[in-house]
């Protein structure tokens, strides 16, 4: 049979390949809509509004957007915008069941998280973070903590550890920060020269991403999704926890968490090298490559200390939200003759998709608890759990238990907070213990929320380091297994003794 022939049978099937190809690249957002469809053509459930219901199907459809990445969080989130604005736009008002929400008031709803003082702290932390990258004064800090330790590798994984810890309070964006020290961490892996794929370069990155996971536990402003649920709590529940607050209940935790973190990873992946042979010169070279320090760098690092103080000192000395000093910090780091960088600078570095995520992600969680789904969601776990007269700790072990779990299909802390945090809220309003702290429960299952130790795919900064090809995955899995078990233990532990004494458990 001649070409010619051929071309005709050739061009008739290669429609379907693309066709199949298009549903193989897809299935997760068809997975996405078909269980849309299936939820929305279900009767609507006793005790259940009608916005209530919808906004039910909505949040299936986000669960399983967010949990395959079927497409990106960005977009995902202007998705869920338009779904919010007809689906409900179309539903009975919860006020007023006669008449229908309409798409204006529903649009205003899907972009009221936007409103939130949250958003503001998240935008301005990004813009922080840009400026660390800018002026370099993150891989300044970095390398200098560095040339202070000893080359024994057990002292580098020591600083590395301390490196994190240091980053995490003046670089409020774990990506950002795993973006920074994955290069410098590359460097002394270099100056080991020892093999790349290596037990050394696997168990040094694999704690630079690790550290930074258990510090945004300890940090408030540390991850974006600590502000979901600072969000959610404000809008919720009429109070806020300040930044030193914060600290005061999680830093133990991390301090904890970074010891058992140095122990597991030295123990389980043994170097092959116990000492560098010139590490301490690579380390020197890097920071004299880098020059003097420039006045940048110093604008920087005074803004970054003075935002700091604010920050510890919020609700102590003075009334300042942390919102409102980190906005200002941002506003001066752009004023004339003070300014450290100019939008042009600054824009092509914000990930604006985080920005529009976390809005939407709260508006999400609101209309959730507004529309009362979240509350009949609760109503449901807290019969099915036994919760309803069950002790602060029991219900603080069934729900960190089950975060860890369906933390496993997340690729995105804050997705996850946003998902999770409003049920959260409302199965602690739905129990009828006595003298329950609805305020410090939250906060405690928010630590649990960013427990993402077990698979690289679990946060983004996990899959920056693991970009680096350094170590295996199944070499993450089982350190972060081994991790998450001491996590959760030391959970119950701070619950039942720490947080049991400050009174929120």
């Amino acid at each position: 049979m001649s070409i010619a022939e051929r071309a005709p049978a050739a061009g008739l099937s290669q429609p379907v390949v693309k066709k199949s190809s298009w549903i193989a690249a897809n299935w997760g957002l068809l997975l996405a809509f078909a269980a849309l469809a299936a939820v929305l053509f279900l009767p609507t459930p006793a005790g259940l509004t009608g916005a209530g219901h919808r906004m039910l199907a909505i949040l299936v459809f986000a669960v399983i957007v967010w949990m395959t990445e079927a497409i990106d969080y960005a977009v995902s989130a202007i998705v869920i915008a338009a779904l919010m604005a007809f689906l409900l736009g179309f539903a009975p008002n919860p006020a007023n069941p006669k008449a229908l929400l309409g798409t204006s008031a529903a649009l205003t709803l899907a972009f009221g998280g936007f409103a939130n003082t949250a958003l503001v702290l998240v935008a301005s932390a990004l813009f922080l973070a840009a400026a660390m990258t800018a002026t370099g004064l993150d891989r300044r800090i970095a390398l200098t903590i560095l040339s202070r330790v000893g080359v024994e590798t057990h002292l580098v994984v020591m600083g590395t550890i301390l490196v994190g810890f240091v980053i995490a309070f003046l670089v409020p964006s774990t990506t950002a920060r795993v973006a920074c020290l994955v290069p410098i961490t590359l460097g002394i892996i270099a100056a080991f020269g020892v093999n790349r794929r290596g037990a050394f370069a696997g168990m040094l990155m694999i704690t630079t991403v690790q550290t930074a996971s258990i510090w945004n536990v300890g940090i408030k402003t540390a991850a974006a999704q600590n502000m979901v649920a600072i969000g959610f709590i404000e809008k919720t529940l009429g109070r806020t926890i300040t930044w030193i607050d914060w600290l005061i209940a999680a830093a133990p935790f991390g301090v904890l968490m970074s010891i058992a973190l140095y122990f597991v990873m030295t123990r389980m992946m043994k170097p092959e090298v116990t000492e560098i042979s010139g590490g301490r010169a690579s380390i020197a070279k890097s920071l004299a490559d880098l020059g003097p320090m420039k006045a940048s760098e110093k604008k920087l690092l005074a803004i970054s200390l003075a935002l700091l103080c604010f920050w510890a000192t919020e609700g102590v000395l003075h009334a300042f939200d942390t919102s409102t000093t980190t906005i200002t910090a941002v506003a001066l780091m752009f004023i004339p003759g003070i300014g450290i960088m100019t939008w042009k600078d600054a824009q092509p570095r914000i990930p604006w998709g985080t920005v529009i995520l976390f809005g939407i992600g709260i508006s999400l969680g609101t209309a959730l608890l507004q529309t009362k789904a979240a509350t009949w969601l609760a109503d449901i776990a807290v019969a099915q759990f036994g919760l309803r007269e069950a002790t602060a700790l029991f219900i603080l072990a069934a729900l960190s238990l089950f975060l860890i779990v369906i933390h496993l299909g997340f690729a995105s802390a804050t997705a996850l907070a946003s998902a999770m945090i409003p049920i959260v809220i409302a199965v602690l309003q739905s129990v009828a213990t006595p003298g329950i702290n609805i305020v410090g429960l939250t906060m405690v299952l928010q630590f649990v929320v960013s427990f993402g130790f077990i698979l690289v795919v679990n946060a983004p900064q996990n899959m920056v380091a693991y970009g680096t090809e350094t170590f295996a995955a199944k070499d993450f899995v089982r350190t972060g297994l081994v991790l998450t078990v001491v996590a959760y233990a030391l959970v119950m532990l701070l619950g039942a003794t720490y947080w049991h004494w400050l009174g929120y458990v």
